[in-house]
């Protein structure tokens, strides 16, 4: 699946059209990804596509596992070429998700460019879902946060937020 964004250079220069799916995209979820899971992982390159490489082999098998493991309703993971982290609004609300999990590719700075981050938000809707709904957990690579390490801790994360019904600083320690 894809955003709205053909190439690199749009990406860079029209961040809005990264936040939405493709009109092939939001066909493809409906016809082809479960409906109303707990919780909805979602992968995308953002920024860095050596960020997913470098990792995602690490984190979504754990990460999938763990959430069966906890007896939660897994959606159909999926890539999203080019999508920006409020893309994940519109496919949690689409899908009928709880909670939407985007693993992304971050800026490669300070020459680390297999730095990835999650993004996850509880019941993520595109007209009302503000940056504070999110919660994230950055820098998961080798390096930083070990992949399967941090698999555990956004398990824990998706619990607690189904629990609070909450994410970002709605949530409660």
């Amino acid at each position: 699946m894809r955003s709205e964004i053909s190439d690199k250079n749009l990406y860079l220069t029209r961040p809005d059209m990264g936040r939405r799916l493709s009109p092939e995209a939001i066909d493809a979820l409906k016809s082809q990804c479960v409906m109303n899971p707990d919780v909805q992982v979602v992968v995308s390159d953002g920024l860095s596509t050596d960020a997913i490489t470098a990792n995602y082999e690490e984190i979504l098998p754990p990460l999938l596992a763990g959430l069966k493991q906890a007896g939660l309703n897994v959606g159909t993971p999926f890539f999203v070429r080019y999508g920006r982290v409020k893309i994940e609004d519109q496919i949690g609300e689409i899908l009928g998700a709880k909670v939407v999990i985007l693993l992304v590719g971050e800026r490669p700075g300070l020459g680390q460019s297999e730095s990835l981050s999650c993004y996850a938000v509880y019941s993520p809707r595109v007209a009302t879902t503000v940056e504070a709904d999110r919660t994230c957990i950055s820098n998961i690579h080798q390096g930083g946060t070990p992949p399967v390490e941090a698999a555990a801790v956004i398990v824990d994360l998706a619990k607690r937020m189904l629990e609070q019904k909450a994410s970002g600083i709605n949530m409660t320690r």
